[in-house]
């Protein structure tokens, strides 16, 4: 992966300037153009090239569940490179896909016969490549969260808008058929106004705390398949000495991840803006927590292992998140209206398939004689509403797939994925600042107090 910076935004102000500015700004209005014509028309029977950027344990499972589609789908993919700055995985994946592996995603990238790219990198990472993909016509698979900061948010929509990329944000949660059940539900008014949402993420295992395993001999020094290019690896991140667990277990530090808020409360964030009517930025977030397991929670550990988001939104209603990594009991995920509640995950985690939503009503008080409400009433009884057996996975790979060919909007598209971004992005920097943020969405930036009406 290379090192240097990417900021369109720097680049067209650059290109605004007057006299020789103006001819910049024209060309990059070409160059453009260019881009978006850049990729093959894909034909209903053509097979779709793919190369993977990042081929570590996320990497991988992505790459085999692309196969595995493909396989099962009249060969409809392929993969035709990887990219990793560890020579190991490179290696093993090059020649269990028997295609070239690099180093250096741009050699990657800039190959004409590459149709889409899937980036599974950590996270201080996934911006910088999805944008310059785009950029060389490629679609893109772009793992969660989509991106590390929030101005990256902004380039990453803007970029898609300018280039006509399909992006699909890789939460595979949001192809399940529950999300979309449940936004019917709302929608046909079975618990009447929205009140609240609330989900959870709860693990209780040391490795589920991003402890995994280290190969003590790879690193900088390591020979052969040992060898890692740290400098790559950190590339727009701080610069610092290798450490081992920093490159195994990134999910641990605020350089490249956001710990829980960015690796897990994403797959909670991002169905429920399915759910409800549109997809919502929050306008007023709060976050809380601590490192609280103990001694194995607490070597080398920047972000917590319990963490809690409270947030609110322009509509009328609230968000409330829960997690730890040192409990396993389960919060049902659901949202509640006036008049009932629907429950989309009954027991287990958001990424998990259910078999039915449950819409359970609620009291609906009778007027009697002025403003006095002496009764009440049941709506109705409980419903289960059944939902399609779903291998999300497996959903959200041919929904990108497909997706490619027709040039529809994915399940999880840039824009809809930016709403989850900016709660989770806000929720760390009011963890970090210990502090409420409240956000802007005309200056598309955190403010430290909340908007006039």
């Amino acid at each position: 992966m290379s090192a240097d910076r990417f900021d369109r935004r720097d680049f067209f102000k650059k290109a605004g300037t007057a006299g020789a500015g103006v001819a910049l700004a024209a060309q990059a209005i070409a160059k453009t153009a260019a881009k978006v014509n850049a990729s093959r028309v894909l034909g209903a029977n053509d097979r779709i090239n793919i190369g993977v950027v990042g081929v570590g344990g996320r990497g991988t499972y992505v790459a085999s569940a692309f196969t595995k589609y493909s396989e099962a789908n009249n060969n409809a993919c392929q993969i035709v490179g990887v990219c990793d700055v560890y020579a190991k995985r490179r290696n093993i994946q090059a020649k269990k896909y028997n295609c070239p592996g690099y180093v250096d995603y741009r050699e990657l990238i800039g190959r004409s016969d590459v149709d889409a790219v899937i980036v599974a990198t950590p996270d201080h990472w996934h911006a910088k490549i999805a944008l310059e993909a785009m950029d060389k016509g490629k679609d893109v698979y772009l793992e969660k969260p989509m991106c590390h900061t929030t101005k990256e948010v902004k380039l990453l929509i803007d970029t898609v808008r300018e280039t006509k990329r399909v992006v699909q944000v890789g939460s595979q949660t949001t192809s399940g058929d529950q999300w979309w059940k449940a936004k019917k539900a709302i929608a046909d008014g079975m618990i009447g106004k929205m009140i609240m949402s609330q989900g959870s993420y709860h693990r209780n295992s040391v490795e589920g705390e991003w402890n995994w395993p280290i190969d003590a001999a790879a690193g900088p020094n390591g020979k052969d398949d040992d060898y890692i290019d740290w400098k790559q690896w950190l590339g727009p991140a701080p610069s610092r000495p290798f450490d081992a667990d920093r490159f195994f277990r990134f999910r641990k530090y605020w350089d490249y991840s956001g710990g829980i808020a960015t690796d897990l409360f994403f797959h909670v964030v991002a169905p429920l803006n399915i759910c409800w009517d549109k997809p919502q930025y929050p306008v007023k977030v709060a976050a809380s927590g601590g490192i609280y397991g103990g001694p194995a929670f607490e070597e080398k550990r920047e972000v917590p292992d319990t963490f809690h988001v409270v947030a609110e939104y322009a509509e009328g209603h609230s968000l409330v998140l829960t997690s730890s990594m040192a409990n396993s009991h389960h919060i049902p995920g659901l949202i509640r209206g006036h008049e009932g509640t629907v429950i989309m995950v009954e027991h287990g985690q958001f990424e998990r398939y259910s078999e039915n939503i449950t819409v359970i009503p609620e009291k609906v008080w009778i007027d009697g004689k002025d403003g006095v409400f002496p009764d009440y009433k049941f709506s109705g009884d409980p419903v289960k509403i059944p939902v399609e057996p779903t291998d999300m996975m497996a959903a959200h790979v041919g929904n990108f797939l497909s997706c490619m060919r027709t040039r529809e909007k994915p399940h999880l598209d840039v824009e809809t994925a930016a709403h989850a971004q900016i709660l989770i992005n806000l929720a760390v920097e009011s963890y970090r600042e210990g502090r409420v943020r409240y956000w802007d969405e005309k200056s598309f930036k955190s403010v430290d107090k909340p908007l006039k009406a």
